[in-house]
This record gives C-alpha cells, structure tokens and sequence, in this order.
C-alpha cells in the first residue's frame, strides 16, 4: 500500500492474474487487475452487481457474453464498458493469450424491481 494518495504500478508480464487496485482503503472502492486468459479459457460468468466496469483490451482476442444473449468481439485496441448489474463473461477465441485489464468502481445503482 502506498503512504502518498497516489502511486504507479508496474505491469508484470506473467501469465497469471495480477491485482492492481484492492479497493478500500487504497482507493475510494475502485478495483483493478490484469487478467491473462490462454486459447480456449474463460474467465466464467460473473456480475458486475452494484458497479460499473471498464475492460481495456492489452493483446489477443477474444468475445463478451452479456446475459448469455449478446457476444461482442474483444480484443487489441478495443475497450469495453460493462453497466451495474449484467451478468457477463469474457472468453479468449484467438491462439494467443487474452491479455486486459479491469477497473470496477461502485456506484449507488439500485436494480430495478
């Protein structure tokens, strides 16, 4: 954890997961990560609940299931942003890694009933 409000982190280049932002009290509730998804591997179906999320696209490519309806291309060059509350997945279609990173930030959506 860094002692100044502000810091910089560097970006492994592993094939593993790699945490950037853990949330309180390192930032105000946003998080973030790296992921790194191998051919064929997904990173299963999730919600993104009472946040929104933003998927920055590093290298490969790949496909975004959203409410297991609609699948949006993915990869190099492209962003994605995931409202609060859809249930959706991220799945590596190419031959080389997936490589992205996440930034999840709370909001005060309520689903509606």
């Amino acid at each position: 954890m860094a002692s100044e409000p502000y810091f910089v982190v560097d970006l492994n280049d592993s094939g593993e997961f790699q945490r950037l932002l853990e949330g309180e009290p390192q930032t105000l509730g946003m998080r973030s990560g790296r992921v790194y998804l191998e051919p064929g591997k997904a990173c299963g179906q999730h919600s993104t609940k009472h946040h929104e999320e933003l998927l920055v696209f590093l290298s490969g490519s790949g496909e975004l299931l959203i409410s297991d309806e609609d699948r949006l291309p993915v990869g190099q060059g492209k962003i994605a942003y995931i409202p609060p509350h859809t249930i959706h997945d991220v799945s590596n279609t190419g031959d080389n890694p997936l490589i992205y990173i996440y930034c999840v930030a709370p909001t005060d959506s309520k689903p509606s009933e």
